[in-house]
């Protein structure tokens, strides 16, 4: 079961749901919950809490009293997670401030074999344009930041028809906002079939799918879509596949038509269960596309490399699920290494978040209200030793906006509407941690970021180093102390430099 809360502080947006997930006897089976209150305080300092340059740079000295709850099963029909935490911070030199931090997903089986639910909620801080200050810590205070609401509720029925397909019918709802700067609804229904040849020949998918999407800055939008995909699998490592299709959206574009037929041809090469690769080459409205999703693991090491475009949104990359390559290597490879799962999550949370503040790789998925083409290259890797692990992420990303950028006056104004015609940011993020002891861990993270205006030539850059030192003192209590040094510089002007340090104690009960 779903419900929506509003736990909105003072001062937050009203009508921004907060997700919680419970189940009625009817879906819940026996298994173990986790119910775990915590309750975390940090002190911190800054030399330049605003982010301003070296002339207006403004220190400070924060308090922060943070209780929350995490809560997860991970039973037969039921799996969930939810992490929420109530941020009240005081500061030295601004009135003080109430924020919230949510991240949750669910996935329900109502009926046995028919009918599931799957649900995520999240509340965060987000930087609202890749040009200008970024934040780098929650408690920052600048013009370029924003509260981010999502949520994402998905029924649908699912049912195996022997000999037939396997048949998947689901709506999806999607929410995310921020106050005044960002309010999309989407809905969404699609029917997926896949053929059931009994594992030999030819098979195929046929994919139907329509959503209306409702942005309070334009006019509603309607997309759909039919898609129908054959395999052929050569052997039991080599498999090619042929896609083609129609697709219609009726927002405006200011180049081509968003419509018409596509097709693709491609390939799947799995040579052992270590190693995958998927490739295709196709054509759709705005011409030829290119994808590319590879993986490469070994005992200590696991590598992963992947290239798409497609038509994107703001909101549309605020709900898409990131990456859990990495996290689950690491969380299957420390099992022995931190027995503790729950220690073992955190630890691993810290070391891959290397910035905080940027979006899953490494740069800002900047508030817009156009539509984009984007081009999306990355390549992470992590190399782990009995007390130690290196992780490596690099990330190009290039969009190129397919509606007119009138429509976002009020988030840039007048003068910097041609800013995200055409962008393009590039990022490298470094991190490395070592295991000192039974209950010590010491995390190092480096990263840069380039964002560039291809239309105006406006180009900033930023660099950040981290260092955090964590220990268990004990099964309920934990401590940890970090540092942070943190450049932005930029062709329009506006370069600051920031250092920060902090300590925290977190008390689970």
């Amino acid at each position: 079961m779903v419900i929506m809360i509003s736990l909105s502080p003072r001062g937050a947006s009203r009508g921004l749901p907060m997700l919680v997930l419970l189940t009625l006897p009817a879906v819940a089976v026996p298994a173990d919950w986790t119910v775990t209150p915590s309750v975390r305080m940090r002190s911190s300092y800054s030399d330049n809490m605003n982010l301003a340059p070296a002339d207006r740079a403004r220190s400070q000295i924060t308090g922060e009293f943070s209780p929350g709850v995490q809560v997860s099963t991970d039973g037969p029909r039921l799996q969930l997670a939810l992490s929420y935490t109530l941020q009240k911070v005081v500061y030295t030199r601004q009135p003080e401030r109430t924020a919230q931090q949510l991240d949750a997903s669910g996935h329900a089986e109502i009926l046995p074999d028919w009918l599931f639910l799957d649900a995520r909620s999240g509340i965060s801080q987000r930087n609202v344009s890749a040009f200008g200050p970024q934040l780098t810590d929650p408690l920052q205070h600048t013009g370029n930041s924003g509260t981010v609401h999502s949520t994402a509720i998905s029924p649908y029925l699912h049912h195996y028809f022997r000999g037939l397909a396997t048949a998947t019918l689901r709506y999806d709802h999607q929410r995310v906002g921020s106050g005044r700067m960002l309010d999309v609804r989407s809905d969404a229904a699609s029917l997926l079939l896949t053929g059931d040849n009994g594992g030999q020949g030819w098979n195929w998918d046929l994919s139907l799918q329509r959503t209306e999407m409702d942005d309070a800055a334009l006019a509603p939008v309607t997309m759909s879509n039919a898609t129908l995909t054959l395999s052929y699998p050569f052997n039991s490592g080599l498999s090619a596949f042929v896609t083609g299709g129609y697709e219609k959206q009726d927002y405006h574009s200011v180049s081509a038509q968003p419509q018409g037929k596509f097709g693709s041809l491609g390939g799947v090469w799995t040579p052992s269960p270590r190693t995958r690769l998927s490739a295709s080459i196709g054509r759709r409205y705005f011409g030829k596309t290119y994808s590319l999703d590879a993986s490469y693991r070994l005992r200590n090491m696991f590598w992963t490399l992947d290239y798409n475009e497609n038509i994107t949104t703001t909101h549309g990359e605020f709900l898409s699920i990131p990456p859990t390559g990495l996290s689950d290597f690491l969380y299957e490879l420390w099992a022995t290494r931190i027995p503790d799962p729950k220690l073992r999550l955190k630890t691993i949370q810290i070391f891959l978040a290397i910035s905080q503040m940027m979006g899953k790789d490494g740069n800002v998925n900047f508030f817009s209200h156009r539509y984009y083409l984007q081009k999306q290259a990355r390549l992470s890797g992590v190399y782990s030793t009995p007390r130690s692990a290196l992780a490596l992420h690099i990330a190009s990303t290039g969009r190129t906006a397919q509606t007119s950028n009138a429509i976002d006056s009020v988030l840039l104004g007048p003068d910097q509407l041609t800013l995200t015609d055409r962008t393009r940011q590039t990022s490298v993020q470094l991190g490395w941690n070592w295991r000192m002891s039974a209950r010590g861990n010491l995390t190092v993270g480096a990263s840069h970021s380039r964002a560039k205006s291809l239309t105006t030539g406006r180009e900033d850059r930023n660099s950040a180093l981290t260092l955090t030192l964590s220990r268990q003192l004990s099964s309920r209590v934990s401590a940890s102390a970090d540092l942070r040094h943190v450049r932005h510089t930029s062709s329009a002007g506006g370069n600051y430099r920031e250092n920060g340090a902090g300590i925290a104690v977190n008390l689970t009960f």
